[in-house]
């Protein structure tokens, strides 16, 4: 049992829960992660840090943009339990969450939009730097430039050497929460896993992930599967 009584307890007395989620989440909806074995990233012969940065977007945008059609867009994805369940307490207005997800898995579960952050933007967000206007990501899957002028095209993501989206708000997320539940994430990439120095000394910190993740000592890390977990919470 991954979910112990003391555990259920912390979720049933917090009330400001903070979800940060990560790829891991997303496995059971069959959507692969980054970095473990069969990752994404497993195997890539060039840099996974330069193929999805803005450096590449400019010099080698073919380059990206199919390793990005071959890897990173399911839009038949459904969310599982964990996404549900996280949604739920959303709409209950009892937790937010902030995701370095591009999958919008959250969105699809119906998470409160004002209670949702999507750190690392979304996929399925695409438009043409050039004038900023949008087109359906159905188009950019055809092709990464605009039929109608040619213009090339980039999901609204956050490539490396970008700055992520609501970064102050987060921090602000982070610093009002009671229990902050890290989970699915290999906690690597900044500026995302350096939110947590401004959770409030008093919060509990949680993880919920396959393995130990390099976390502040306080972090009560949950070594297991999160779906067994969320499917074991009670909500």
């Amino acid at each position: 049992m991954l979910v112990t009584p003391v555990i259920q307890t912390k979720f049933d007395q917090a009330q400001n829960i903070l979800f940060m989620t990560g790829a891991g989440i997303s496995t059971l909806s069959g959507i692969p992660d980054y970095r473990s074995k069969n990752g994404i990233y497993d195997g890539v012969k060039l840099q996974p840090e330069y193929l999805l940065s803005a450096t590449a977007f400019e010099r080698e945008p073919e380059k990206q943009y199919q390793f990005m059609i071959d890897n990173m867009y399911f839009p038949d994805a459904k969310p599982n339990i964990i996404h549900d369940k996280m949604a739920a307490l959303t709409q209950a207005k009892r937790a937010r969450i902030i995701t370095q997800n591009v999958d919008d898995l959250h969105v699809k579960a119906n998470s409160d939009a004002e209670r949702l952050i999507r750190f690392h933007g979304s996929l399925y967000e695409v438009y043409a730097p050039i004038d900023n206007q949008p087109v359906p990501f159905q188009q950019y899957l055809r092709s990464m430039c605009r039929s109608s002028d040619g213009a090339k095209l980039r999901p609204r993501i956050t490539f490396y050497e970008e700055m992520p989206f609501g970064v102050n708000e987060s921090a602000q997320w982070v610093a009002a929460a009671d229990l902050i539940v890290v989970v699915g994430t290999s906690f690597k990439v900044y500026p995302f896993a350096g939110l947590l120095q401004y959770a409030n000394p008093q919060a509990t910190l949680m993880s919920v992930n396959l393995e130990l993740i390099n976390a502040p000592l306080r972090v009560e890390q949950v070594v297991g599967n999160a779906g067994e977990f969320f499917q074991e919470l009670q909500i």
